[in-house]
């Protein structure tokens, strides 16, 4: 662009408008940059013997000796000056199309003498229409952070109002209480010897109640998935004779012999001193350490053995059971001297 300062254009429109009012430019408002430019330039250079020892001015006229000192310059000159009248003509034409109306209403008496449709020449309409400047004037406009420490001090508040606002949608989503009330209740004895005679129902259930054909799941082809049979356990071997043999032999061994000795084998029961016209306080109704070893020693001789009374239980339940349950009857005896180890681990605590 000639004839406007290499400084001034440098300088964005805020620090223009303060530069104004600091050498005192006057009807400056509504000025677009480029046209601040031309005006800040034109009385620089009329008021230089003001203004040219104030160190805040001092790059412009440092600048403004460099391009004069320009071969290129020099031979341009006649033609910037021309062009430098020519633009503020049409800056001081377009503000005074633009400025509001400040004159008086006139009384009813007075009527309004016709006004003649204002018109702009040529170039004030290529200067009006200029993307660049009105583009940036519009950047200016726009509020972004000026320095590194100011874009690093906006992430970390956004990042602070995310973890703020994760936070309080975890607690109010109520996990933490809810893991707590499940970590205390699976923290007993009885839920540690429930876990493990629920697994062996679990193993058990396949071999009693075999899977029978129900339906298949069609396919979904936005999911990716083929056809699906669906197996439902079938009710119907309830009523014969091969589902209950296994079954009660199990319950015998695993359930009910057991239970029987820890109820009335319950070393719980006399280890707190009964106090006068009390009875004694139990810690369990059924001692889970008798009730562990029992169901240990009556897996062994009656799965691992074979030892039957009377014929019962058959061998081919002991064997469906055996071939049923992960690890067979070793796999009983081992569940239940984990139980044993917790029941006594579970005693010393409360020593």
């Amino acid at each position: 662009m000639y004839g406007t300062n290499a400084w001034l254009q440098r300088q964005r429109k805020s620090d223009l408008i303060d530069l104004a009012e600091f050498v005192g430019l006057t009807g400056y408002e509504g000025q677009r940059k480029v046209d601040l430019e031309a005006s800040l330039d034109e009385y620089l250079a009329d008021n230089a013997a003001q203004f040219a020892n104030e160190p805040r001015l001092v790059p412009y006229y440092n600048s403004r000796a460099k391009a004069a000192g320009s071969p290129t310059k020099r031979e341009l000159a006649p033609r910037d000056d021309a062009l430098k009248v020519v633009r503020r003509r049409v800056t001081r034409a377009t503000s005074e199309i633009l400025a509001p109306d400040v004159s008086p209403s006139p009384s009813p008496s007075q009527s309004p003498s016709p006004s003649p449709p204002p018109t702009s020449s040529p170039l004030a309409v290529v200067l009006e229409t200029r993307t660049p400047a009105r583009n940036l004037s519009l950047a200016n406009r726009i509020s972004l952070p000026a320095t590194p420490a100011e874009v690093a001090e906006v992430v970390d508040r956004s990042a602070s109002a995310v973890r703020t606002r994760v936070t309080s949608i975890y607690q109010e989503s109520g996990i933490t209480e809810g893991a707590h009330a499940v970590q205390e209740t699976l923290s007993t004895v009885g839920s540690i010897i429930f876990t493990i005679t629920l697994f062996e129902l679990y193993c058990l259930r396949p071999e009693v109640l075999p899977g029978r054909y129900a339906f298949t799941v069609p396919s979904i082809p936005a999911l990716g998935t083929g056809p699906m049979p669906v197996y439902v356990p079938d009710m119907f071997l309830v009523l014969s004779s091969s589902f209950w043999s296994p079954v009660l032999t199990w319950v015998a061994t695993a359930l009910v012999i057991p239970s029987i000795f820890g109820y009335f084998y319950n070393l719980s029961a006399t280890s707190h001193a009964p106090r006068r016209g009390r009875p004694a306080r139990r810690d369990y109704d059924v001692d889970p350490l008798t009730f562990s070893i029992v169901k240990g020693l009556v897996s062994l001789v009656v799965l691992g053995q074979k030892v039957t009374f009377s014929g019962y239980p058959s061998d081919q339940s002991i064997n469906r059971i055996n071939s049923a349950i992960y690890g067979g009857w070793r796999g009983i005896v081992t569940g239940a001297a984990v139980s044993a180890l917790v029941s006594i681990y579970d005693a010393v605590l409360r020593k």
